[in-house]
């Protein structure tokens, strides 16, 4: 049976049901581990004169960092490990406190007193803009002359919208452990998207070489972009612990204490004018999307650099000009998010074939497949990267068939005509979303391969697992490449120790870049087997095949073979050796980011969706009630784990869009701080006739890894159609996100319903 393809359960689910997977706060604890607590600031924006602890509290500020107190991704010294005089955001992180028990750590941090004298916080995006408070300067991605083309266009439009961000809600909080070693070594165990920058942040906190900061993680319960780059301050907070006292550490955030201190999803706003036909042609468009950057740049220049590419998401228009602001406030610093960018660049067509299906009369669905790229409209984005038209329309096709468009308004037209309180509606969407990292030198992977003598595999790559199910997929790459049954490849975590130098698991790369590490790695072995082979049989070693656990000649009626771990065990005997390094980078990508232009993506995967929605116009509560979605996979190396992101996606998307709810007062403190009062969705949540499909039959074209395709990010967006399905059911112009019950019911007022 072939690896590759087969529909297999995730390596730990079975683990993860009866708790045996260990998680970083399930490791035995070593002796004499201290446990670290966090102070953070009570009040968003103020001058830091001063800090107290209780006697005999062991306090760690920023004077006890040897190295440099910057946390940056970017390294440029714009985020503090430790806040020095200024006071950005409520929630920042003043001052660490050890103990010898989590409950004690937790107890001296509340009893820390900092005196902070309060400055105004700016917290408003319009206010933001109108202060030029930027990040970073603007980035725009233009083509032709759009106020031009919009004012010689038969019909114009103009609107504008908000969306809010989103928590991670991970169900692992931020947590690290770090160790004492020899001669100085510290090793950590993080809970992290990216060891290798875990690794540097450490290093450039402390001052000491990446070879002295060994970092590894087995699994996280969760990660979503949270962990990508947040993780990393927490792990050096540990790690300073260790090097101030000699012993281990552990910081292992509360959910309230992770809420306020790690940063969120992106928020959006929105202003955009365009020209178009009767016909529902997009002529023209001008748009600008602001993100609230919040106090640091983190992530975020990516962030908007996404959200511009997916601005135009599978649709042509001929004359554009998109303008993207990177804000400032006294927020805590927004960073990666699954889609990163994307998700919010998406958003601005929805709005804008709303608004053209209004002016002209059409239908949402016929503006769509007026404007979709590709003959004969235009296949080639702003930027100057192609689209494949026909896989657009593929997936459009097939989910709009699947859902029944037609008749099911009809059938909608007859409920909302006899309830005079219930309105359902019916939305769609449809997707281009590229993959491959915005910056070029981060779609690179490494993968390590071992081969023993009984024929067993041992796997270490560059990714890290969070759930997504990136282990069991790279495992079935290289059972495919021996030709032997997955139960032989084990897993092991991943180390900088093992395979240094990696990419961040993120921007749906996991299985194309370390799947092809842990391919390149199998085949330099498999090679070398081969040629042992090939010598005891006298054949040529492109005669040798490897197949259902055996090696055999590939030759007609020649019967010779012998198992694996037979051939194994030979190639020991022979010295040659059975480990090997793998390394992949992605070809054909590149990016001019003064022209704005290039090809930043390797591929684009594409989906489709349609959904629909009941909506109680008393009290604005609604409900999903059936889900039709498409999704673009190449072909699967798993389509259990795909299909189980497919749906996990969407319902996260969904969550965003309806229903979380982040909330800052006007004093810039965060109030939403736990389950209580941030609501994630239920299962009670997700649509109860869910439909997901795979496109069938569609490798993909480029040279993917087993021409399959990334699904971590794309089927997120999907959820879109939710919101415009919501937007149907109440006949509102505009609906800013998340489309919660308040907010829906606010939107009825005022339009007289």
């Amino acid at each position: 049976m072939s690896a590759v393809g087969a529909a297999l359960p995730h390596d730990s689910a079975l683990a993860h049901c009866t708790g045996a997977a260990r998680f970083a706060d399930d490791l035995p604890e070593p002796p004499g581990l201290l446990h670290a607590a966090l102070v953070l600031s009570p009040v968003a924006h103020g001058t830091l004169n001063a800090v107290a602890a209780p006697p005999g509290v062991l306090m760690l500020t920023a004077a006890d960092i040897p190295g440099a107190n910057d946390i940056s991704p970017s390294g440029k010294g714009d985020e503090p490990l430790f806040a020095t005089g200024t006071i950005r955001h409520h929630g920042q992180p003043i001052a660490m406190v050890l103990a010898e028990t989590r409950d004690a750590a937790l107890r001296a941090a509340a009893a820390v007193r900092a005196e902070i004298a309060p400055l105004p916080p700016l917290l408003d995006l319009d206010e933001a803009i109108a202060r030029q408070s930027f990040l970073m300067p603007p980035q725009v991605i233009a083509r032709g002359d759009a106020a031009a083309a919009i004012a010689a266009s038969p019909l114009s439009a103009e609107g504008e919208f908000r969306a809010g961000g989103q928590e991670h809600f991970y169900l692992e909080s931020q947590i690290a452990l770090a160790m004492p070693g020899e001669d100085g070594e510290i090793a950590i165990t993080s809970s992290t998207q990216h060891p290798t920058e875990v690794q540097h942040i450490a290093g450039r906190v402390l001052g000491l070489d990446y070879n002295r900061i060994p970092v590894s993680c087995r699994r996280m319960g969760g990660g979503f972009g949270g962990k990508e780059s947040n993780a990393s301050w927490v792990a050096a907070a540990a790690a300073l612990g260790v090097r101030v006292t000699g012993r281990p550490v552990k910081l292992r955030l509360p959910r309230k204490t992770d809420m306020a201190a790690t940063g969120k999803r992106h928020p959006f706003l929105y202003r955009w004018r365009a020209g178009f036909d009767g016909t529902g042609r997009i002529l023209a468009l001008e748009a600008t999307l602001a993100a609230d950057g919040g106090h640091s740049l983190d992530l975020t220049p990516g962030v908007v650099f996404r959200s511009l590419t997916h601005a135009l998401n599978c649709y042509d228009v001929p004359a554009v000009r998109l303008t993207g602001l990177a804000l400032r406030t006294n927020s805590v610093s927004h960073t990666a998010f699954r889609g990163f960018g994307g998700p919010q660049g998406v958003l601005l067509m929805e709005d804008v074939i709303r608004g053209v299906a209004r002016a002209t009369g059409l239908s949402p669905e016929a503006v769509r497949e007026r404007n979709f790229a590709g003959a004969p409209n235009d296949a080639v984005t702003p930027y100057g990267q192609a689209l494949e038209g026909d896989l657009i329309r593929r997936a459009w096709a097939e989910c709009r068939a699947d859902a029944g468009i037609d008749a099911r308004r009809a059938e909608i037209a007859a409920f909302n005509a006899a309830h005079p309180f219930l309105r359902r509606g019916l939305g769609s969407f449809a997707l281009a979303f590229g993959i491959s990292f915005g910056i070029r030198h981060l779609n690179q992977a490494g993968a390590l391969v071992h081969v023993y003598t009984d024929g067993s595999i041992r796997l270490n790559h560059g990714g890290t697992e969070m759930g997504q199910g990136l282990n069991v997929k790279v495992a079935q790459v290289v059972a495919e490449t021996f030709g032997v049954p997955l139960d032989r490849v084990r897993i092991t975590a991943t180390s900088t120790a093992e395979v240094p130098n990696t990419a961040p698991t993120a921007a749906s790369t996991g299985s194309d870049l370390n799947g092809w590490a842990a391919h390149n790695a199998a085949l330099a072995i498999r090679d070398r087997m081969a040629e042992v082979a090939a010598g005891l049989w006298e054949v040529a070693a492109e005669d040798i095949a490897f197949v259902e656990g055996r090696v055999r000649v590939a030759r007609p009626g020649d019967n010779r073979a012998m198992g694996f771990g037979d051939l194994a065990h030979r190639c020991w005997i022979e010295r040659v050796s059975l480990s090997a390094t793998g390394f992949y980078r992605t070809p054909d990508i590149h990016w001019d980011p003064a022209a704005m232009r290039g090809e930043p993506f390797f591929y684009f995967s594409y989906g489709a969706s349609v959904a629909e929605v009941v909506v109680d116009t008393l009290t604005g509560e609604h409900r999903v009630l059936r889900a039709d979605l498409v999704q673009d996979c190449g072909r699967s190396l798993n389509p259990a784990i795909d299909r189980g992101q497919i749906e996990g996606a969407f319902v996260q998307g969904q969550g965003w869009l309806t229903c979380e709810e982040l909330f800052w007062d006007d004093q810039g403190r965060q109030r939403t701080l736990g389950p209580s009062t941030y609501k994630i969705p239920g299962s009670r949540d997700a649509p109860p006739d869910f439909r997901v499909r795979l496109l069938a039959a569609a490798p993909a074209r480029q040279g993917t890894i087993f021409r399959s395709k990334a699904v971590g990010e794309p089927p997120l967006m999907l959820a879109t159609a939710v919101w415009n399905a919501l937007i149907d059911a109440t006949g509102v112009a505009r609906l800013d996100l998340p489309a919660t019950p308040e907010r829906v019911l606010l939107a009825l007022r005022a339009r007289g319903s």
